[in-house]
């Protein structure tokens, strides 16, 4: 076996389904789609011998290539086309009975052409991939939202406690983030690329000189064939296809990051909200064997703390492009796409897993929320009972408030009811009227129709799921 990068250091993008879509093999697989695809675009269109598309075909066959080679010879030209064109075009002509295939290969092309369109469709087979993980995800998110819609918890702002809120609540923002992250993709397209070596088209021209075909048809034909979409011009040196691609990677990466983030911290023992699917082997400390680490959040937040720095990359690069054809500005573009894609795949299948296999305990969700105990009302209590209480009433019921967060954190529930007695007179609120006032599940606002609104903005992100395992 040879030395290669098996994804070490990334263990969030270190798996097989992640490599064959997004791997050095991969790449090379799109590159020669592109030319296989070129040639019989020729060929359809009468310029080159009939038969050639079917040698050219057979030649690009993945199997006889070494990606390791491919990348040393890179080194010569300043990208993996030439290398790799060079032994396809010896492979053509082993495979050529004398038709003459070889002139099927790259005619009017530039290396350009084919990485940027390779790059496409190596991103478009990816995105298809990502986005039924997403859909896996947010299936479970929607159903989590749905289970727990009455699930009381704690809504917690600047790390402190908040307002009375329900977990189906969360799982529905959360839902939210994902599909509409997702959604942006929907209309993202994938450009082929074709302009030549100055990008005048100058060589497509003297090839369909005569010709019932131009330029522009060739290029119409090679986007149809590759089910990229078909451009009005090329775009060697205008990146935005690219800065858009990069954009909604990081944006779906972000929003796999807030969840991430919300796991990790509602997976702490002293908060112990939520818990991860349990697995063998996995959350394992290599010196602690009671630990049980939450590894899927900590991969997912590892890909969320990646993918901006990537996405400025590919800003920077596009901002760069100097000339016609840039010195190294593109170059720079490549490897960063191609960990953003990684990135996103990657933490996608680990999203899944853990929303389709999320431990939710709302007993704990109920404890921690009574942390605050009645403290959490005082918001809805001011508004509703401040009036009962003359012109001062807001200052009289803030007292109550500064005078409870004196007492311990332990008497501070007990303290606040009994001063919030004390200052309202009985006539004007009975006990039952202010133990009603005083449920977290009288203070939720318009929880409920938000997740219902959340979920039907999105419909085909809302399928049916398992849903989660209650602890």
């Amino acid at each position: 076996m040879t030395d290669g990068d098996f994804g070490l250091l990334s263990p969030v993008s270190a798996s097989p389904a992640v490599a064959a879509l997004t791997g050095d093999r991969a790449v090379m697989a799109a590159i020669l789609d592109v030319e296989a695809s070129w040639a019989s675009v020729l060929e359809e269109a009468g310029l080159v011998p009939g038969g050639s598309a079917a040698v050219v075909a057979e030649a690009a066959s993945i199997e006889h290539y070494d990606a390791a080679s491919i990348a040393e010879r890179a080194q010569g030209g300043g990208n993996p086309v030439i290398p790799l064109l060079g032994d396809l075009r010896a492979r053509v002509r082993e495979l050529d009975s004398g038709i003459g295939a070889g002139k099927a290969v790259h005619t009017s092309l530039t290396s350009q052409d084919v990485l940027d369109s390779a790059l496409m469709l190596l991103a478009s087979r990816t995105i298809s991939a990502l986005l039924a993980d997403v859909k896996g995800t947010t299936t479970a998110l929607a159903t989590l939202a749905e289970q727990h819609a009455d699930t009381l918890c704690v809504g917690r702002s600047l790390t402190q406690h908040a307002l009375p809120y329900t977990f189906g609540l969360k799982a529905a923002q959360w839902f939210q983030g994902v599909a509409a992250a997702a959604a942006r993709f929907e209309s993202l397209e994938f450009p082929v690329q074709f302009g030549g070596a100055g990008g005048t088209l100058a060589s497509g021209t003297k090839l369909t000189t005569g010709t019932s075909s131009t330029p522009f048809t060739l290029a119409d034909g090679l986007a149809a064939r590759l089910g990229l979409a078909a451009v009005p011009a090329p775009w060697h040196t205008n990146r935005l296809a690219i800065t858009a691609l990069g954009d909604g990677l990081a944006a779906v990466i972000d929003s796999f990051g807030k969840i991430a983030a919300d796991l990790l911290f509602l997976s702490r023992p002293e908060v112990a909200e939520l818990g991860e699917p349990l697995a063998a082997g996995r959350g394992v400390s290599s010196a602690m064997p009671q630990k049980q680490n939450p590894v899927l959040s900590v991969l997912i937040r590892s890909a969320a703390l990646q993918a901006p720095g990537l996405a400025a990359q590919l800003h920077l690069a596009a901002a760069t492009f100097n000339d016609e054809r840039p010195d190294g500005a593109w170059h720079s573009e490549w490897p960063a796409l191609r960990q953003l894609l990684a990135l996103a795949l990657g933490a996608a299948g680990h999203l899944r897993e853990l929303t389709e296999g999320l431990r939710v305990f709302p007993d704990a969700m109920r404890r921690n929320l009574e942390l605050s105990g009645p403290l959490l009302l005082s918001e809805g209590v001011s508004a509703a009972v401040a009036p009962l209480l003359g012109e001062d009433g807001k200052q009289k019921l803030q007292a109550v408030v500064d005078e409870t967060l004196k007492a311990p954190a332990a008497e501070q529930s007990r303290m606040y009811t009994k001063l919030l007695r004390e200052t309202v007179p009985a006539d004007k609120l009975s006990d039952a009227e202010l133990e009603a006032l005083l449920d977290p599940a009288s203070y939720l606002g318009e929880a409920a129709e938000i997740s219902r609104r959340v979920l039907a903005a999105y419909p085909d992100y809302a399928g049916t799921s398992k849903g989660a395992t209650r602890g």
